[in-house]
C-alpha cells in the first residue's frame, strides 16, 4: 500500500481510531481516510507503536497527471454499448509508471453524428488509442474523448495477430488476410524535425 500512486478523492483506508490516522495530503469523511492531493501513499507507524499515519507526499520533480486538454495514449481494457474502459498509459510524452483508469463515453466518439455512435464499429479491446482528456469522472477515471480527427485508434491487431493498415477514418485492414474491421481511426499527422 505505501509508495502506491495516489489522485484527489481515492479512498485509501477506513479510518479505524486505533489503528489508522488522517495526516497531510489525506482528509476523512463517513469512516474511510480519502487522498487530497496527487501524489505517493506513505503510512508511518507513529511513536505509540499503535497508531499509523497516513499521508500523501508529492515526489519532487515533475508529477504527470492527466489534466483537462491533454492528449493521453491509451489501451482499451473493455467496452460495452455506453462506453470504453481504457488504462491511461501516457500523457503526453510522459510514459506513466502505475497507468490511470480512464472512460471514453458513446457521445465523445466523435463530433459528428453522436447519436449513431457504435462502440463495437469504434474501438475493440487491446487498441492503442490517442484521447484527449476532458475531466476528472466518478469513481477515480478520467473522461475521455476522441471526437478530433487525430484522435482515436493508432494500432489494433487483427485476428491474425497482425497490425492493421488504417484504409479510411472508419476502417482499418489486415495486411496479411485482408480483412477489414470497423474503428475510429486516428489521423495521425507527421511530425517533421528540422536538422
Amino acid at each position: 500500500m505505501s509508495g502506491e500512486m495516489c489522485v484527489p478523492g481515492k479512498r485509501i483506508c477506513a479510518l479505524a481510531e486505533d489503528k489508522f490516522i488522517s495526516g497531510p495530503g489525506t482528509y476523512s469523511q463517513q469512516g474511510y481516510i480519502y487522498a487530497s492531493l496527487t501524489g505517493v501513499l506513505q503510512i508511518t507507524k507513529q511513536d505509540d507503536g499503535k497508531k499509523s499515519l497516513v499521508e500523501i507526499r508529492r515526489p519532487m520533480g515533475r508529477l504527470a497527471v492527466p489534466t483537462p486538454g491533454s492528449v493521453v495514449t491509451c489501451k482499451v481494457t473493455s467496452i460495452n454499448q455506453r462506453y470504453a474502459k481504457v488504462s491511461i498509459l501516457c500523457i503526453e510524452e510522459t510514459e506513466l509508471k502505475e497507468p490511470f483508469r480512464g472512460v471514453i463515453r458513446r457521445e465523445d466518439v466523435r463530433a459528428f453524428e453522436k447519436d449513431k455512435v457504435e462502440m463495437v464499429k469504434s474501438f475493440h479491446p487491446g487498441d492503442v488509442v490517442l484521447a484527449k482528456t476532458l475531466t476528472m469522472g466518478d469513481a477515480m477515471s478520467y473522461i475521455l474523448t476522441t471526437a478530433e480527427n487525430e484522435l482515436g485508434v493508432v494500432i489494433a491487431l487483427s485476428s491474425a495477430g497482425v497490425p492493421m493498415v488504417p484504409i479510411s477514418w472508419t476502417e482499418m485492414q489486415c495486411p496479411k488476410t485482408l480483412e477489414k474491421e470497423f474503428r475510429k481511426v486516428a489521423k495521425v499527422v507527421p511530425t517533421v524535425k528540422e536538422l
